[in-house]
């Protein structure tokens, strides 16, 4: 597997989708070596070796290696304040969507798939399997050199990341690797027809895979997941960029309080219009209102999931959204947008049209005001349907597809 993200070093939910799949697959007898960019922190390495032995079952192995490039998808909140007035220009006209990406990625993505194949020659492998645009051409390589089977994951694509307003050269590295591969998983219905539809594919290649989540709820102290005021909490939790639809999320916080100024909103994140969000906030006048807790992991996520009384995922362009399946798990009723793959399955919880400022408003107020009602009911009945979505059964799934190929 090549992939960019995998915990302990994550930027969203990628990593946990590659770790919940990776875990998935060993315990259906598969072995597999994870390849990330290279990292340079001794802390996360010695991370790396601990989870190694915890992925080991029986004579099943997970072996994580490292590519000697510093390969990274997203640029600072500080690096795209400079730029953000003249990329949101160019969307509104209908172009560009560069100042997404840093000035030396496309070169990183390239020294990535030139290394690629010395990984590949240091075993015996049956099937290559890659997730997200960063890798494909690494895929590629291998797939040339090794004459393996080629499984692409797409988690995402430049339509969803852009606002359709796509970078070619993503485009074109997405669009070689989707003809390339002899497979391609897409995490929902909502990015199959994407692949199709914009990238020429026959939809028999594309196999739906969505993703599930590790049913495990972790518990704490009361105290921990206070907020230290009786005042209700609304989360929004994930990357803070254009994808993700935080600006709605900010425009409809500004109808609530007129309404009830009291709740609060919270930004758990971090991405390239964080500084833009604080910024807007403040012009809007909800300072007092709306506070941002930067990235947060591990245990401090569940916390803030259990700390709030609502949370709303109102992205534009959602491949899947796992977010709102951890949600349900720390028993907080959710809103999800309807463009997001998620809702497939995902039955009990509130849906919105990202664009729907009113409708979002009215479903936010309706769950803070019957919290113990409907807010509550969506729970109980969200999280029974969460509870059958395992890692497991997409790894068995998973396991079908490769075995599929190698026959």
């Amino acid at each position: 597997m090549f992939g960019w993200e995998f915990p302990p070093v994550k930027s969203g939910g990628l990593g946990t989708a590659c770790y919940g799949l990776t875990r998935g697959l060993t315990h259906h007898d598969v072995d597999i070596t994870f390849v990330l960019p290279h990292i340079f922190d001794e802390h996360h390495r010695d991370q790396f070796m601990h989870l190694e032995g915890i992925f080991d079952r029986k004579e099943v192995t997970v072996k994580v290696k490292h590519i000697r490039t510093v390969l990274r998808p997203y640029q600072s909140a500080v690096s795209y304040e400079e730029e953000y007035l003249r990329v949101v220009r160019k969307r509104e006209a209908g172009t560009g969507s560069e100042a997404i990406y840093g000035t030396n990625l496309f070169e990183e993505v390239e020294r990535y798939a030139l290394l690629a194949p010395s990984i590949a020659e240091e075993g015996e492998y049956d099937v290559v399997h890659c997730h997200d645009w960063m890798t494909y051409q690494a895929g590629v390589a291998v797939k040339k050199s090794k004459g393996l089977p080629l499984v692409v994951h797409v988690h995402a694509t430049e339509f969803d990341r852009t606002g359709g307003h796509p970078n070619q050269h993503v485009y074109d590295i997405e669009r070689a690797g989707m003809h390339a591969a002899d497979v391609i998983l897409a995490v929902s219905g909502f990015t199959k027809w994407k692949i199709v539809e914009h990238y020429g594919i026959s939809p028999d290649k594309v196999v739906i895979m969505h993703n599930a989540v590790e049913p495990q709820k972790a518990s704490f102290d009361p105290d921990q997941v206070s907020f230290g005021t009786k005042d209700k909490v609304v989360l929004f939790l994930g990357r803070i960029t254009l994808q993700k639809g935080p600006d709605y999320f900010l425009k409809s916080a500004k109808k609530v309080l007129a309404l009830d100024p009291t709740v609060k909103f919270i930004f758990v994140g971090s991405g390239d219009m964080e500084a833009h969000m604080v910024r807007l906030a403040a012009d809007m006048g909800m300072a007092k209102n709306v506070l941002f807790a930067g990235f947060l992991e591990g245990r401090d996520v569940d916390r803030a999931f259990q700390m709030a009384d609502l949370y709303v995922m109102p992205s534009v362009s959602e491949p899947f959204g796992i977010t709102p399946l951890e949600s349900l798990i720390n028993g907080t009723p959710c809103i999800i947008s309807k463009q997001s793959g998620v809702s497939e399955v995902l039955q009990h919880c509130l849906k919105v049209d990202f664009w729907d400022i009113d409708e979002l408003t009215n479903k936010i107020l309706a769950v803070l005001r019957y919290q113990e009602t409907l807010g509550q009911t969506l729970v109980e009945h969200g999280q029974k349907e969460v509870y059958s979505l395992t890692w497991d059964k997409v790894g068995l799934k998973v396991k079908r597809v490769y075995e599929g190929l190698v026959a």
